[in-house]
């Protein structure tokens, strides 16, 4: 049997995780001197509660390679294969640790990919793989499509306010002032494994016009793609954000975005993740999915 493991930061919801039997591994939170493991110890709206009233942004923390450990040789001992989908080693250690893992374990039954993705789009592929899984597809197949597909994955996120890229160093406190008075929104993507800032734009109206855009023209979504859409404790933005889409697709997973993530892009974001335009053959594996 092939195991498919991931990390809490594919935000993918328990309900998801649980048909598609998807073992989760935390990362951890700390405001303070108290330490939370995403999505286990606080709820959504606890988080984003404490969030909203803290001084400085929590620290975040990669799942350490003990962690991972104890996974793996549960599964090894079982005669099962595993396959961990974890978020980029250009934003976390936490690839490098199931790395270390993996290599104590000493089984060629572990597979770790790097997804080079986070959230929304590490959900997408994790999805992906849980198709090839119960499509019958041996465990060395499914990396192999992995890590072909994953720099066909786009992930498109609204930032709604710059108080938590100020509190985090990423905005100046000025810069915060004259966009929160302009209604900037960020829009924020991942390029080569790292966050990294696609635009700027005048409100949310514009914001969502911005991703449509991008999703249409420059980097048209493939029409066999999974859409994943996600929010910051923003459900009613995420509606509105939906209904701006016509989608020809046969799965729209809907979700939200835990504490690792939101950390650092705050309350109120939305965002989208799909595979743009593939070559044929890997075109050929989503249509089989």
């Amino acid at each position: 049997m092939i195991r498919i493991l991931t990390d809490s930061t594919c935000d993918l919801l328990p309900k998801y995780l649980e048909k598609f039997d998807v073992e989760v591994l935390p990362l951890s939170v700390t405001f303070g001197d108290e330490t939370f493991r995403d999505g286990v110890d606080l709820t959504h709206e606890e988080f984003y509660a404490r969030l909203a009233n803290a001084e400085k942004l929590p620290t975040t923390a990669q799942i350490p390679p003990a962690l991972f450990e104890d996974a793996f040789r549960k599964h090894v001992e079982a005669g099962d294969e595993v396959l961990a989908i974890l978020i980029s080693s250009g934003i976390s250690g936490t690839y490098q640790s199931a790395c270390i893992a993996k290599e104590a374990v000493g089984s060629d039954a572990v597979h770790v990919v790097d997804s080079r993705q986070a959230t929304l789009s590490l959900g997408l592929l994790v999805h992906l793989a849980c198709l090839l899984r119960d499509n019958g597809k041996p465990v060395e197949e499914i990396e192999r499509i992995l890590n072909e597909i994953k720099k066909y994955a786009r992930l498109w996120v609204i930032i709604d306010t710059l108080k938590y890229l100020k509190m985090g160093g990423r905005v100046s406190p000025a810069a915060s002032v004259v966009g929160e008075i302009m209604g900037i929104k960020p829009l924020v993507t991942m390029e080569e494994g790292a966050v990294a800032v696609a635009g700027k734009v005048r409100g949310k109206a514009a914001a969502i016009k911005w991703v449509l855009g991008r999703m249409h023209m420059q980097n048209k979504a493939d029409t066999h793609s999974a859409y994943v859409f996600g929010h910051t404790n923003a459900p009613e933005s995420l509606e509105e954000f939906l209904d701006h889409f016509t989608l020809f697709t046969k799965t729209v997973i809907e979700t939200r975005v835990g504490a690792v993530i939101g950390t650092h892009g705050g309350p109120g974001c939305i965002g989208v993740a799909y595979f743009e335009t593939l070559p044929k053959d890997l075109q050929q594996v989503l249509a089989e999915g």
